[in-house]
């Protein structure tokens, strides 16, 4: 929202009805009042994402109906205190503490609440005994006590966790074995267990976790070979074992059951053998490390079926033999290494290995070829080996060079077009970029770049605040009217470091390649030692998200308006995920990145942690989006899919027929509730409404796409060819039947009954 200032200058006093409080993602700094603890009656608390500091008050354990405190991701210190009964209610369910600079205990009245459902600790400095801290938890889903200073043991009695589905440890300082307890959570789906000093075998009967997809155990100190029941976990995606003193071979029976196993970390071990060759018939496409361990024998030429891997580790190992020759057609790998083994022979003559770093290969008897520090090979068999057809070879280069020459200029122009240029800062070259077309030079009346530059500046006088007409996560937009009368809206990057960068590549990455009448348009940049701002068409109405806070302004927005709205984020979406190649992953939909023109056709904007889907690359990704419209799948799988944006889709939808964000009614949202209690009640609708059918369909897609199922979840061309005016009664009818309870009526009777209840007529 970008609110700036302190907690402590609200009067909470007068606000003694207030349930709900976020003031998440803002620049709030100083500490959290005492004051709020006259909010008797509140219920949620979310002030995650700010500058806040100091200390928790005591006070707040006045909040006995508090079933939700989001705390995350500031700078509060000291302990969490004792005083501070977080349980007292007995309504606690979520805790989010992490990343502050909290130490200490953690509090012992977390191990009497019975209704935690999700605790976030990680990234703080708290001390203890873990196996003290925590009793049983019947309802908890998830927990993250990463990254702090805790010790002792893993207690069996995590066993009594029965929902748990993600239990994260790593980075701590537990000791002792892992009990073989923890076999008996049958819905754990995530175990984290990595970075301590943990000892003793791997239990074998973790092999009953069926719903097991994520398991490290990394950098501790176990020993024993890897189980062979590890087969049976047909669920498992990610396997991290790496960085312990496990020894014998890789057994056979998970390469071959394991069909999901997208990443295999087994690097500073002891094992042996030879490398399996069934390991080419997974669908690694993350990581392959095998580095740091004992394998003898060749290199299985059956590897280069990994095709989608990005990573291939083989290094420090006493591999013998030649670089496999089926290794000639690998053309996408990230990276591989294969140095200090014993291999000889020809590095295999392609563009990917020209280009490899020596890196790669050094500290092996006898590689040689066309790679940067490697000798020449006196008899390759990749070279040519027929002077006639080496002839023929440059003919067809010739005649190659004449006839893609042009289209090789066309390629470099555009290659400079779309290049994100990187900032540096010990020099004066300065560049902005314009993207052609007649109608950005219409706007901008001006022939280059440096001139652009200036134009914006004397627009904006240098960035004067009194431009600024919106404030992001790492951006601040001002509002510049150019001379020739033209308008644009100007987001110029605040701070330094990767982030910053990574996210101004996105965003003109995505925005060079993509044109669309829903997608907000890029009308150039500028990257400068001082300065680094894109420019946009300048959308006059502003941003859904603030429209729907204010009460007046919310008015205007009446049912059709809303309909229109959102078939325009639809078919936005739609043609992201599926008239775009590579498919775009925006990753960040949320109602403040949905724009408005004067005339009410909403734009998508803010592609900063956008995502192409490359179809030889990896989705995986870091944790990105904003709370509240991220899918729920994030918080255990961080594969990056269009589902994603379908879920937030289904959230903005619900947000805009809601009035305000849906907030915990998603998680309780159905048709066999009122209809009417999902509709703003600010805007009215009667039974003649016209449009009545069409506020009803949009409900039932937003419904889908808020499925926990991803793969439940409808594609966004499915749902723009829904929303297209909803053509049909069929159609329309097939959807209710499919999502009512009533799904045995007959279609008619059954659209007659929902349209009756959304009117509050059942």
């Amino acid at each position: 929202m970008g609110l700036e200032g302190k907690l402590e200058t609200l009067n909470f006093s007068a606000l003694p009805s207030l349930r709900v409080l976020n003031l998440s993602d803002n620049y709030l700094h100083g500490s959290i009042p005492a004051a709020m603890s006259s909010l008797s009656k509140l219920t949620s608390l979310d002030l995650r994402t700010n500058n806040l500091t100091g200390t928790i008050p005591s006070e707040l354990g006045f909040l006995t109906r508090l079933y939700t405190l989001w705390l995350d991701e500031n700078r509060i210190s000291g302990s969490i205190p004792s005083s501070l009964d977080l349980a007292k209610g007995g309504l606690l369910q979520n805790l989010s503490l992490r990343y502050n600079n909290f130490e200490g205990h953690i509090p012992v009245s977390l191990k009497n609440s019975t209704n935690l459902i999700r605790v976030l600790l990680e990234g703080n400095q708290l001390t203890g005994d873990i196996s003290e801290s925590f009793g049983v938890h019947p309802h908890l889903d998830y927990i993250n006590l990463s990254f702090n200073r805790l010790f002792g043991t893993l207690s069996p009695s995590w066993a009594a966790c029965l929902n748990l589905k993600s239990f994260k440890i790593s980075g701590n300082m537990i000791t002792g074995e892992i009990p073989a307890e923890i076999s008996r959570i049958p819905k754990l789906q995530l175990l984290d267990i990595s970075s301590n000093n943990l000892v003793g075998k791997i239990p074998r009967e973790f092999s009953r976790l069926s719903y097991l997809y994520n398991l490290s155990m990394s950098n501790n100190q176990l020993s024993g070979t890897i189980p062979p029941e590890f087969g049976n976990l047909s669920s498992l995606e990610i396997l991290d074992l790496s960085r312990n003193n496990l020894s014998g071979q890789i057994p056979v029976q998970i390469l071959e059951n394991c069909n999901k196993l997208s990443s295999l970390s087994l690097s500073n071990n002891d094992l042996s053998g030879a490398i399996p060759f069934q390991l080419g018939n997974l669908n690694l496409h993350q990581v392959l490390d095998l580095s740091d361990n004992l394998f003898t024998g060749e290199i299985p030429p059956q590897l280069s079926k990994l095709t989608d891997l990005e990573v291939l580790n083989l290094s420090h190992n006493e591999l013998v033999g030649q670089i496999p020759s089926s290794f000639q057609s690998m053309m996408g790998w990230a990276s591989l290494d294969l140095s200090y083994n014993s291999l000889d022979g020809p590095v295999p003559d392609n563009h990917f290995f020209q280009t490899a770093p020596a890196e790669w290969f050094i500290h092996n008897k006898g590689l040689c070829g066309q790679v940067h520090g490697l000798p020449p090979c006196i008899h390759s068999p990749w070279a040519t080996k027929d002077a006639d057809t080496k002839k023929h070879h440059k003919f067809i280069i010739s005649v190659a060079i004449s006839t893609f020459g042009i289209l090789f200029l066309l390629f470099l122009v555009v290659g400079i077009t779309l290049v994100c240029y990187k900032r540096d800062k010990s020099t004066a070259n300065d560049s902005c970029e314009e993207f052609a077309g007649k109608h950005f030079f219409s706007i901008w009346s001006v022939d280059h770049g440096k001139e652009l530059f200036k134009v914006i500046l004397r627009a904006t006088e240098n960035f004067d605040n009194k431009y600024k007409i919106g404030v992001g996560a790492h951006s601040i937009v001002y509002k510049a009217t150019l001379p020739s009368g033209g308008t644009l809206a100007i987001k110029k990057l605040q701070g330094e470091g990767q982030v910053v960068e990574q996210s101004f590549q996105n965003e003109i990455q995505a925005l060079t390649q993509i044109r669309h009448r829903n997608i907000v348009r890029l009308y150039g940049f500028c990257s400068t030692a001082k300065f680094s701002f894109i420019a946009y068409e300048y959308m006059e109405t502003g941003s859904l998200g603030a429209i729907l806070r204010s009460e007046e302004r919310a008015m205007e927005l009446d049912w059709v308006k809303r309909v229109n709205i959102i078939r325009d984020i639809a078919q936005a979406l739609s043609y992201l995920h599926h008239d775009c190649a590579p498919p775009i992953v925006h990753r960040d939909i949320k109602s403040n990145n949905i724009l408005l023109d004067e005339e009410y056709k909403a734009c998508i904007s803010d592609f900063g942690i956008s995502r192409m889907l490359e179809p030889n690359s990896s989705h995986w990704s870091m944790l990105a989006g904003t709370h509240g419209y991220m899918a729920p799948e994030l918080a255990y799988v961080m594969r990056v899919t269009e589902k994603c944006d379908v879920y937030s889709f289904g959230v903005v939808a619900l947000e805009v027929m809601h009035g305000i964000h849906p907030g915990d009614l998603i998680n309780s949202l159905s048709l066999s509730m009122l209809v009417k209690d999902i509709l703003d009640p600010r805007i009215p609708l009667h039974m003649g409404d016209p449009f009545i059918k069409e506020v009803l369909g949009v409900i039932l897609i937003a419904l889908q796409c808020i499925d926990t199922n991803p793969q439940s979840r409808p594609t966004m061309e499915q749902q723009w060819e829904i929303g297209n005016g909803f053509p049909s009664n069929k159609k329309v009818n097939s959807q209710l039947q499919r999502l009512s309870p009533f799904s045995k009526l007959q279609p008619q009777v059954l659209s007659d009954l929902v349209l009756l209840q959304a009117l509050h007529l059942l």
